[in-house]
């Protein structure tokens, strides 16, 4: 199928792939939809389409689920030995470290995200979470326990793959996403039916050429493309699903968890989040600005840990705005693969509607725009300038929603109890992230044993490592993702009491 707009900057290898006839891989075959039915992918700098993708619907995945589900059952994933898994594994890692500039190519001209970021962060960490997850796979292990009462039992625990696992994806980070799920999976002997971003499907769609290449069994690993109703609902729904992994909106975390009720499947969630920034003022100011900046415009502020709400202490609030502000000014914006892009567009149509929306609401109920607001000044594709808001209050849309975008909202405090600026910190549904800025170690401790969230960042924020867990409190999830945490997602625990 020809492809419709394609940036002339791209390399050969990566515009043959996006004009190819696109295929999902189900059962170690890349075949299209059972309907014949595609749907368009577009280039978010544009708006154009790009190429076009199989649309999975209900039979697609229940393919897909069949074929995973003798793979798990009959055929030698699971079986095989954990060194022999974590060795493909480590494969996986070093066939896309070998297609680098091609798979950051494919995520800028997707996503949106500026192609130098996606080379030297999606790409490498995505290599580098295969390569952590490959290692675990021959460490997985159970415990010998003596028992409480001494009776003449030898008792142990074994570890074991919990079976067939859906997981669903976003398209803020499409392949970093993709690897988070598949490695710790793969390396747990489970086998998988991923399904992809309807918007951004295309490093998913190599990825699952990698995999075959790299020797993954034949229905070890399937790869959808499709939209939330017709692929994602009746997947998190099957009865022969033993697991659902999804990262996305609260909203539809909560859809996923009322799906899986119907055989009470495993899920965990990784959900939203409205994660604070707390500067004080001893902080050094250069750094909280350059860091609390890149909080909440780090891959266009389409982060579900970005740091959208900025509190900073009234003596250094002036300064601080300031400096951001003259950020967000400064930042270029452009397509991500123009080499002078620090900025690309937002997603999509719909993701661009949503975050002028609230600039719009948050402008409306009287906050004041100390940078950026909801003109882009570019002629076409879904940009949204960087944008500073003050004069706000707790009851605002743009303070207590997510936003998803380039938008913060800065708010002064002046409180010397550090339990009142926790309270604050905390007046949310969510508890995903945050970071504090401060060069005191005693109220860097204290806070961080305060904020009710998952992560919390000292002097940083949007620092992130393979071996570190990383998931929310209350609405933004259950479960973690990463690190030796994540492996606990895809086990199941097993007693084993001998009579001596």
């Amino acid at each position: 199928m020809a492809t419709l707009s394609i940036d002339p900057r791209v390399s050969g290898r990566t515009a043959d792939f996006v004009a190819t006839d696109h295929r999902m891989l189900i059962d170690g075959r890349f075949v299209p939809a059972a309907s014949g039915k595609t749907f368009p992918v577009y280039n978010p700098a544009t708006g154009e389409i790009l190429t076009h993708v199989p649309e999975a619907e209900a039979e697609d995945v229940n393919r897909a689920v069949l074929a995973a589900r003798r793979a798990f059952d009959e055929g030698p994933w699971p079986r095989m030995a954990p060194s022999e898994r974590g060795r493909i594994l480590w494969k996986i890692a070093d066939l896309i470290e070998q297609h680098t500039d091609e798979f950051a190519e494919l995520e800028s001209l997707d996503n949106g995200k500026p192609f130098a970021v996606a080379r030297v962060a999606d790409v490498p960490l995505t290599v580098d979470m295969f390569r952590y997850m490959a290692g675990w796979a021959t460490k997985i292990s159970g415990k010998t326990l003596p028992l409480s009462a001494g009776y003449d039992f030898h008792s142990y625990t074994l570890r074991e793959p919990i079976g067939v696992v859906a997981q669903i994806i976003p398209w803020n980070f499409p392949l970093l996403m993709a690897a988070w799920k598949l490695a710790p999976a793969l390396a747990c002997g489970c086998t998988v039916i991923l399904k992809l971003a309807e918007q951004t499907p295309l490093t998913g769609l190599r990825l699952a050429q990698v995999m075959d290449e790299a020797g993954v069994p034949a229905g070890a690993v399937n790869v959808l493309t499709g939209f939330g109703e017709g692929a994602g609902a009746p997947l998190a729904a099957h009865d022969l699903v033993d697991k659902v992994a999804f990262t996305g909106s609260t909203e539809v975390g909560k859809l996923i968890v009322k799906a899986a009720a119907g055989n009470l499947k495993k899920v965990t969630l990784e959900l939203g989040g409205k994660s604070p920034a707390i500067v004080f003022p001893d902080a050094k100011i250069d750094q909280a600005v350059s860091g609390t900046a890149s909080a909440i415009f780090f891959n266009h502020g389409q982060c579900c840990c970005a740091g959208s709400r900025l509190y900073i202490h009234e003596k250094v609030f002036d300064q601080v705005v300031e400096g951001v502000s003259n950020i967000a000014s400064d930042i270029k914006l452009a397509p991500g693969l123009d080499p002078s892009c620090q900025m690309g567009p937002l997603v999509s149509d719909e993701q661009y509607r949503k975050v002028v929306s609230y600039i719009e609401s948050g402008i409306a109920e009287g906050a004041r725009v100390q940078a950026g607001g909801p003109v882009s000044g570019v002629e076409r594709g879904y940009f949204v300038r960087p944008t500073v808001l003050t004069n706000t209050n707790p009851r605002m849309k743009v303070v207590q929603e997510e936003i998803f975008g380039p938008v913060v909202c800065a708010v002064p405090f002046g409180d010397k109890d550090v339990d009142a600026i926790l309270k604050r910190a905390n007046d949310t549904v969510f508890g995903l992230a945050s970071s504090v800025w401060t060069q005191d170690l005693s109220m860097a401790h204290k806070v961080a044993r305060g904020i009710r969230a998952g992560t919390v960042w000292v002097n940083c924020h949007n620092v992130f490592d393979a071996s570190l867990p990383f998931g929310g409190y209350k609405q933004s999830g259950w479960g973690r993702e990463m690190g030796e945490e994540v492996l606990n997602n895809y086990l199941e625990t097993k007693a084993v009491t001998v009579a001596l």
